[in-house]
């Protein structure tokens, strides 16, 4: 059943709030900043003006740094839960995500009645959803398999494409994606050559010269990379200050702040990123995009939050309460109007079921006007994979509160 804004409002005006931890401090702090600051504005968004919010909540956003700490993340948990938040988002650094996951089933299980849930917009560790997976984790973003599925299905069509250098953070989530790459590109064009398997120090590279000449002696004519934040904008910073070209990139995070910058005029048509979103996509999201940059001069790129927002709406009015475990229990393969289309949270793993885009960096224009960073370009739709098509199998075997 899809639910509607017509859905009983049983909790109409009631205050939900919502931790929202990651990291406002260090290399990665714009990405944070930019993600608290589009949790705070579409929370407004949805208690003032959504037709997509059937509960009728009034969504309050409490922001933490986590400096990026699997240690401060757990140690902002318990805080949080003193608090008396049963909410909590986060999505930046796959170990931080694991390290809620771990603090919520030990805390859930021992205090019935005062459990919290957590909602993951951007930590796409497939373990999370699979050997890992959690009663109380609930996965906004796509995950490695879903993003990696669809990028190399349309590597696959790239005929050009014969020789391809992998490049990640040296860390979970970028080890994974450089294994998932090997056995995905294996099955559908086992032709491909991988001519480098690279991996540096999250969040501590400051000039990626030294890398881009790897790549270019490599002979790559094409690089794969699961970077975000600073390791990505830098890292394309050096690709474009030493001239490399007839190289395609294939991202993960190009639209993430600081990014869209350094690609420029340099990148026109050479990078690809795979994503649930673009920047123009029409309809409610298009409104709040549009808004938050005209507000804050940045883009609002993070569409997960809406619905994460549209999930725990749809999942309250569905529980008619706000109690976390009957909101967890409701959200479980329901059906809801997300940012782009119908969309469906999984009951096997908590994995949401949606779209994926591959789009390419391109001018604006006429028809797709929005301009990414007030560059002129922005990340254009070349390739849509519907729901169906973008699912990925899962091992979960969950565990469930009687």
């Amino acid at each position: 059943m899809v639910l509607t804004a017509g859905t009983l409002q049983a909790q109409q005006g009631e205050v939900v709030k919502i931790a929202w931890i990651d990291p406002l401090s260090g290399m990665m702090a714009s990405v944070g900043s930019n993600q608290l600051k589009s949790f705070q504005y579409t929370a407004d968004y949805f208690n003032t003006q959504s037709q997509n919010n059937p509960a009728g909540v009034k969504f309050e956003i409490v922001g933490l740094d986590n400096k990026l700490s699997p240690q401060e993340t757990a140690s902002l948990v318990r805080s949080v839960i003193d608090q008396g938040i049963r909410y909590i988002v986060q999505g930046n650094g796959s170990g931080n995500s694991l390290a809620i996951m771990e603090a919520l089933e030990r805390h859930n299980a021992r205090n019935p009645g005062q459990e919290v849930i957590f909602l993951n917009h951007a930590g796409v560790d497939s373990d999370m959803t699979n050997e890992k997976c959690s009663f109380w984790h609930f996965r906004l973003d796509a995950d490695n398999t879903m993003k990696l599925q669809a990028m190399t299905r349309f590597i696959a069509d790239q005929p050009e494409v014969k020789k391809i250098y992998l490049i990640n953070q040296n860390y979970g989530h970028g080890q994974q994606v450089a294994r998932l790459a090997k056995e995905y590109l294996q099955k559908v064009r086992p032709d491909i050559e991988i001519v480098g398997d690279d991996y540096h120090p999250l969040a501590q590279v400051r000039d990626f010269a030294p890398y881009v000449a790897k790549i270019r002696q490599s002979g790559a004519d094409a690089v794969i990379t699961g970077n975000w934040g600073s390791d990505l904008s830098l890292l394309i910073k050096a690709a474009n200050d030493s001239g490399l070209k007839n190289v395609d990139f294939f991202v993960y995070y190009g639209t993430a702040s600081g990014a869209p910058t350094q690609l420029g005029a340099a990148a026109e048509g050479k990078v690809y990123e795979v994503f649930y979103s673009h920047m123009n996509l029409p309809g409610e999201i298009g409104e709040v995009t549009q808004g938050f940059k005209a507000k804050f001069n940045e883009d609002m790129y993070t569409t997960a939050v809406y619905n994460g927002l549209a999930a725990l709406s749809h999942g309250m009015a569905k529980a008619q309460s706000t109690n976390a475990l009957a909101v967890a229990k409701a959200m479980e393969d329901m059906e809801f109007p997300g940012a782009y289309g119908t969309v469906k949270m999984r009951k096997d793993d908590h994995q949401l079921q949606q779209g994926l885009f591959i789009t390419r960096w391109s001018k604006a224009s006429d028809a797709l006007p929005y301009s990414q960073e007030n560059t002129g370009f922005a990340f254009q739709p070349v390739k849509y994979y519907a729901l169906e098509e973008a699912a990925t199998p899962t091992t979960c075997q969950m565990k469930r509160p009687s």
